[in-house]
């Protein structure tokens, strides 16, 4: 079916370190990355380090373009939480974005969706543009229960959420088969999916909501498969994983999301 998406959203490209590099190590990244995005229009960036790295790329990049993203958080302000780290102490670090749900928290911290609903109400709350991952396993793919795992994930996640404060969340759809697999969906595949949960925004929250709400595919993109899917009407950037490790593969990535 025709996407009924317009094309006027500013493209948003995410880097996601994961858990790589140290604050030396992403001194000579980060600054690499400066020189190479130094002049990137029309394209929004965010690179989101661990949380030791936070404060030495906000330092480099204070006055470029280029935002700060946090990796992960507590719905807690503050309190009795050992090794968390709350919403309002990204935002002491000029932190933008906070990705949740990914799909590494969820198999591999169990994180439950309620808990994740209470991340994105809190990362809202306090001032901070929460990412939220959604997406479906190999085994529901094969049993063609894609689009009921995805809506599951997105009713629960956004659960509270009205119509103004739903253009301050950005989704990205990553296909958990193609989550550090090297695998890649199909521009075909990603595009469908796209359309499907843009639908769902629209059904929930309106035609206004559906059309500025940035949709992100989060699944081993690349510079030689950035151009592909991010031409698809309804792809709005990508969350990058591995290839933003790299400056000159992160930037061309970029370059292929500027559009004319």
């Amino acid at each position: 079916m025709e996407s009924m998406a317009t094309k006027f959203r500013q493209p948003l490209i995410v880097g996601n370190w994961k858990m790589h590099r140290t604050p030396s190590e992403a001194r000579v990244l980060l600054n690499n990355l400066k020189e190479k995005l130094l002049e990137v229009i029309g394209t929004a960036v965010v690179v989101c380090p661990p949380y030791t790295v936070l404060s030495v790329a906000a330092d480099i990049l204070e006055k470029t373009s280029i935002q700060v993203g946090a990796q992960n958080m507590c719905w807690e302000r503050e309190g009795a939480f050992t090794g968390e780290i709350s919403p309002h102490m990204l935002r002491d670090l000029y932190v933008t974005h906070v990705i949740l749900g990914h799909s590494e928290r969820r198999v591999h911290f169990h994180e439950t969706l309620e808990q994740i609903r209470r991340k994105v109400l809190a990362a809202l709350a306090g001032g901070l543009i929460p990412v939220l991952c959604v997406g479906e396993t190999a085994e529901e793919r094969e049993s063609n229960q894609q689009n009921v795992a995805i809506d599951g994930q997105l009713l629960s996640a956004l659960e509270g959420i009205d119509g103004e404060t739903i253009g301050d969340v950005v989704i990205a759809y990553e296909p958990v088969w193609a989550i550090g697999t090297g695998k890649t969906a199909t521009p075909t595949i990603a595009q469908e999916m796209h359309d499907h949960i843009r639908r769902f925004i629209r059904r929930r929250f309106g035609e206004e909501a559906a059309q500025t709400i940035h949709i992100l595919y989060g699944g081993s993109m690349k510079a030689a498969n950035a151009g592909e899917l991010l031409s698809q009407p309804d792809i709005d950037g990508g969350l990058i994983g591995g290839a933003s490790l790299d400056a000159a593969e992160f930037a061309a990535i970029v370059a292929c999301a500027v559009r004319p």
